[in-house]
């Protein structure tokens, strides 16, 4: 029988077990200061004792049972030992819970093959793109977003809560029907008029609003608002992807065939004096605050229509056709006539007349937005 009288004990006490039992008794002591018991005899349990004054229990031990008993306060550099190792397994855990990183630039972030800035380039994070984190060091994340793999300074990532907020504001957000079918409504609620229905699996974009309706989802249907229940959907970012150096030259490369297609050269259009100076007027009057190539582009249009068969054969025609170009019907163009237009419109004019375009075969231009086609300023051609 071991007994230990009027000594506090801090702040471990160690007890290695062979094959033998340990039994407490005194259980009559008084709190003060704290000890850890660690036996193992094949399995290993830690028990915490508070409050030990004067002395500590009686301890029973038996035989093979080696005691050995710290008095010794904890130093310094042991606290530090400990405190890194807690550090190191939050981090750990912060990682393993945030897998997503952002890109924190105006522009672009390279990406590279190594941790290094004299690493060779394998691609670029643009700005509003993410991915997926394979590898975090100190100063450099191996990342992973689309095709595209390979290290990022971390000067230039957000991480953990400051990538999902940045990614929340930048990136749209999209719901995937999870049901058979399900119900496209006008308005919020079952109420709502039925204007559609969704199959399973179909990602629809989310329409951000101020004032959301709980339960509901707003969307885009058919390029209008429409709600669907929350209860039959998932919502998931669409994360933007990085581009590696291969992406980037055939993208390139299939944008110059695309712009050579464009930028052709058609037939000359016969046309006189008088066809130069009404074209150069709906030039003006249409792209006269535009650059040189949106000028063009509005010139390129009418010779087309002239050229295609399915518009009248002669410039005056064109242009005075019902409903097709404003300013011959409202006014505008009489005015740009009678007090003549700049050089600009009439080169552009010229060009056009004798074939050139920067639209390819487009017969028709509108305000840009909400339309696909080749966009010059403010104009798209289609």
């Amino acid at each position: 029988m071991l007994r230990f009288m009027q000594r506090r004990i801090v702040p471990y006490i160690a007890i290695t077990v062979c094959t033998a039992t340990v039994v407490f008794s005194g259980m009559n002591a008084k709190a003060k200061g704290d000890a850890v018991y660690s036996l193992s005899a094949g399995v290993a349990e830690d028990t915490k004792i508070e409050d030990v004054d004067p002395e500590i229990p009686d301890l029973a031990v038996g035989a093979g049972v080696s005691l050995h008993v710290r008095t010794d306060i904890p130093t310094e550099e042991e606290i530090a030992y400990y405190e890194k190792q807690l550090e190191e397994e939050l981090q750990a855990e912060r990682e393993a819970k945030y897998t997503m990183v952002m890109a924190k630039t105006s522009d672009y972030v390279n990406v590279r093959s190594n941790p290094s800035t004299e690493a060779d380039k394998v691609g670029v994070l643009y700005k509003n793109c993410g991915g997926t984190i394979l590898e975090r060091g100190d100063g450099w994340t191996k990342i992973q977003s689309g095709e595209l793999v390979g290290w990022v300074s971390n000067d230039f990532l957000y991480f953990e809560e400051a990538a999902e907020e940045y990614a929340a504001t930048v990136c749209k957000t999209y719901a995937t029907i999870d049901t058979q079918a399900l119900r496209v409504r006008k308005a919020p609620g079952e109420d709502g008029e039925i204007i559609g229905l969704l199959e399973v699996g179909i990602d629809l974009e989310t329409v951000p609003e101020k004032e959301p309706t709980e339960g509901w989802i707003p969307i885009l249907y058919q390029n209008k608002l429409g709600y669907v229940s929350a209860d039959y959907v998932t919502l998931h970012l669409l994360i933007n992807e990085g581009e590696t150096i291969e992406e980037i030259e055939e993208r390139e490369r299939l944008a110059a065939l695309e712009k050579a297609k464009l930028n052709t050269k058609y037939a000359a259009v016969p046309a006189d004096v008088d066809d130069i100076t009404l074209l150069a007027a709906i030039i003006y009057c249409e792209a006269g605050n535009q650059s040189y190539e949106g000028k063009l582009a509005v010139g390129a249009v009418v010779c087309n229509r002239i050229r295609s068969g399915a518009y009248p054969s002669n410039m005056r025609d064109v242009i005075y056709a019902p409903g097709q170009f404003g300013p011959a019907s409202n006014g505008t163009l009489s005015k740009a006539l009678a007090n003549g237009v700049n050089e600009s419109c009439k080169q552009a004019a010229i060009e056009a007349l004798s074939g050139k375009t920067n639209v390819g075969d487009a017969c028709h231009f509108r305000r840009a937005g909400g339309r696909d086609g080749v966009v010059i300023g403010d104009h798209v051609f289609y």
